[in-house]
């Protein structure tokens, strides 16, 4: 059966378009269950979107949640592993929005890797991010941070462990002012202040990026880390036609996030529509010895794009009278080549077409 393209709409399209990438990349597909148990998400609501959970109790009186989120399903349903997991997912969630405050049921897909990963996986991953970005858009870029870079700066400026939280919230917003005042009313140095201002600047290049943080902090664990984000991504630049940029506002959760850190963007969305990071310390509080690292497309953000759509309702109106005969037959023989066709007796008032055929 020929499916007509024109009338799916941009998240339709985008899940068969991820679904077939992923699986040329050696993914396999998730299921998630519908109900999970509570006791795994309430434990771990910082690493949630949102921490409203739909409840009910079930009828053996165990407490379970409604699809809150799929990574922490897919870690709860696998096991360490000498190898790696490649897992894609096309998933329903169910959480509260955060423009109308209410619950709402949010399509996702994406992508989780889990095992024993090394910079092979973690360029893979940033490189089906990237693709997936262009599978909805041609022109989209990916931000890029990573919280080892971040965290490498704190220790080196033995920074308090009380305000490293409200300093990476000044990072993720690009306020520098913030940033000084919080240092000064702490009791820390305009040079402490400058030093961090590092990572609330933007940059027109990665290496401009990567250069002032090695200018900025000297230590070993601060240099080989630089040092590999930058192989990261000149391999990654190599790889996709994405638009690449180190931004280090996309932080994440450093009670959660250990690695990699990236958000994605598509022309005509405000909003992100792509993040995820390497969640090793996610795992860890999980009791899993393994590594992880994926993310997720909200392809619920894509109905902006549909806004756009053609200004009718149907191709053709066809006004027929009592030989509904003719009518039903000149509807298929139109409707064969794709257009699309309303037949009727009346048109409806608020019916848009663009064109009528009456017999």
């Amino acid at each position: 059966m020929a499916i007509n393209e024109s009338l799916l709409k941009s998240e339709e399209k985008a899940v068969f378009s991820l679904r077939s990438l992923y699986s040329r990349h050696g993914y396999s597909q998730f299921k998630m269950n519908k109900f999970e148990e509570y006791d795994l998400y309430v434990k771990n609501k910082d690493f949630l979107v949102s921490d409203g959970i739909i409840t009910f109790t079930d009828t053996n009186g165990h407490l379970k949640a409604l699809k809150p989120d799929v990574t922490l399903s897919i870690i709860n349903n696998s096991k360490d592993s000498l190898g790696v997991q490649k897992l894609y997912y096309n998933e329903n969630v169910y959480r509260i929005s955060g423009s109308t405050h209410t619950y709402k049921e949010i399509m996702q897909a994406g992508l989780e890797c889990i095992g024993q990963i090394g910079n092979l996986e973690v360029c893979e991953v940033l490189m089906l991010a990237a693709k997936s970005l262009e599978t909805i858009d041609s022109y989209c870029c990916l931000e890029l941070s990573h919280v080892g870079l971040i965290e490498a700066a704190f220790d080196e400026l033995q920074l308090p462990l009380k305000l490293r939280k409200d300093v990476l919230t000044c990072i993720s917003r690009k306020n520098s002012d913030d940033l000084k005042v919080l240092c000064s009313n702490n009791g820390l140095s305009l040079e402490v202040a400058r030093r961090l201002s590092v990572f609330t600047a933007s940059y027109s290049d990665y290496d401009l990026a990567i250069n002032a943080v090695c200018d900025t902090f000297v230590s070993p664990t601060a240099n080989a880390v630089a040092k590999e984000f930058k192989a990261l991504i000149e391999a990654l630049k190599g790889l996709t036609d994405t638009k690449v940029i180190v931004d280090f506002s996309a932080v994440g959760g450093m009670s959660y996030y250990s690695g990699v850190v990236f958000r994605g963007y598509i022309n005509n969305i405000p909003d992100s529509v792509l993040s995820g990071g390497q969640y090793d310390k996610l795992m860890q509080k999980l009791n899993r010895t393994d590594k992880a690292i994926g993310f997720a497309v909200y392809l619920d953000n894509l109905q902006l794009l549909d806004r756009n759509e053609r200004p009718y309702d149907v191709d053709v109106v066809l006004v027929c009278g009592d030989d509904f005969k003719t009518a039903l037959q000149k509807s298929e023989e139109l409707s064969r080549n794709g257009t699309t066709v309303y037949t009727c007796k009346a048109v409806p008032e608020n019916l848009r077409y663009r064109e009528k055929i009456t017999l």
